[in-house]
């Protein structure tokens, strides 16, 4: 039993630093780099949400593909494929200045992180089951704090060196290097083979699984316009560089725990209710970010950004799947579905009312109302006490 544990402990590690890569940097690290694009490209509004929303379009075009049976049995393969790519697609970011460019790769870079998530998760999760350490989940996507947290230390000595946005691009690619190294080393094999897989049954005509997935394309929408744009939100505030820095540590620092606590509360008072409760906090958040001046906005923003998306995307999922515990594959690709065309909508929507507008803050207010929304329907949801 102790080695199952150690070796769960190990699979932890190595899911942490994969999430780390593919998702800490690999798809937020574009947030901090981003305000040293508008600058210095003269990217408007609009183009960064564009830019964004292609990173999530391929991101839900990956996980759709890897939610095929097809991929069994080669799940090591394709995650360290994903790894890899989002470490060469990092690089090629900070080689290039053109537009079109830019699109293909992040769309390209979305899809290497689905694949990451998606087999990293059936690895790192059988060997966890198979140790009855369950209570690790939690800490494998603390890894997207992780990746948040080193991507904004990176961004801060950067600053100090007074280097250009395409540096921040290059020094990702090293860090995502070095992780891909160490993934592949700790995770020696592919998941704990359970059997011949079973064909899952059609979802229930349930009408509060149908609120569930609506409600994660909300929160979709919701959180993305303050992850995406948060930065840049501090840097028309006149923010200096270290203090853009500190906002996204203070983001990765609290994913980090987030998702550890957030089950702790659900556990308390059920799921549906620690959905809708973290969607509450979270507008907070996203309305402070660009309401309250100074330090205090930007800071508070990070803070409660951090401390809720990453808890929420597990939390969704998991509410789905109780409504849905016989398919839990199909629920994934729906919810994933949901939340992947609000992701996309998302930074293309707040980036054109950017352009319009001349700030970020209609587009943050639109946000938080769709939180709001989301977490009400949520908690109208939840399965009713006999």
């Amino acid at each position: 039993m102790r080695s199952a544990t150690s070796t769960a402990l190990r699979f932890t590690l190595a899911g942490m630093i994969a999430m780390a890569v593919a998702m800490g940097i690999g798809r937020f690290v574009y947030t901090p780099i981003l305000p040293g694009m508008m600058e210095e490209l003269h990217l408007s509004p609009a183009n960064a949400g564009w830019i964004a929303s292609a990173n999530y379009l391929g991101y839900l075009v990956g996980a759709f593909a890897a939610a095929g049976g097809w991929a069994r049995g080669r799940e090591r393969l394709l995650m360290l494929g994903g790894l890899g790519a989002s470490t060469i697609l990092a690089a090629l970011m900070g080689l290039t200045d053109a537009m079109a460019a830019f699109l293909l790769i992040r769309l390209l870079a979305g899809l290497a992180s689905a694949f990451v998530m998606v087999f990293m998760a059936s690895i790192v999760f059988s060997h966890i089951n198979a140790a009855g350490r369950g209570d690790l989940q939690a800490w494998h996507f603390g890894g997207v704090g992780l990746g948040i947290a080193v991507s904004a230390a990176m961004m801060a000595l950067l600053v100090t060196e007074h280097a250009g946005w395409a540096a921040g691009w290059l020094c990702s690619a090293a860090i995502s290097a070095c992780g891909f190294v160490v993934v592949a080393l700790l995770a020696n094999e592919g998941p704990i083979a359970n059997g011949t897989a079973v064909r899952e049954p059609a979802l229930p005509e349930d009408r509060s699984l149908i609120k569930i997935i609506v409600a994660y394309g909300l929160f979709g929408f919701g959180y993305v316009v303050t992850a995406t744009f948060l930065v840049a939100i501090v840097r028309q505030g006149g923010g200096s560089r270290v203090f853009e820095a500190m906002v996204w540590m203070v983001a990765g620092l609290a994913g980090l725990p987030s998702t550890w606590l957030w089950q702790k509360i659900a556990r308390r008072v059920g799921l549906n209710a620690a959905y809708a409760l973290a969607c509450f906090i979270e507008v907070i958040g996203v309305t402070a970010s660009v309401a309250l001046g100074g330090y205090s906005g930007p800071l508070l923003g990070g803070l409660l950004l951090g401390g809720t998306f990453i808890a929420i995307t597990a939390l969704g999922l998991q509410a789905a799947r109780q409504q849905a515990p016989q398919a839990p594959r199909r629920i994934f690709a729906l919810m994933t579905a949901s939340f992947g065309l609000g992701q996309i909508i998302g930074p293309i929507a707040a980036g054109l009312l950017a352009q319009m507008s001349g700030d970020f803050f209609l587009a943050s207010i639109v946000a938080a109302a769709m939180l709001v929304v989301s977490g009400v329907i949520t908690w109208s949801a939840a399965p009713k006490s006999p």
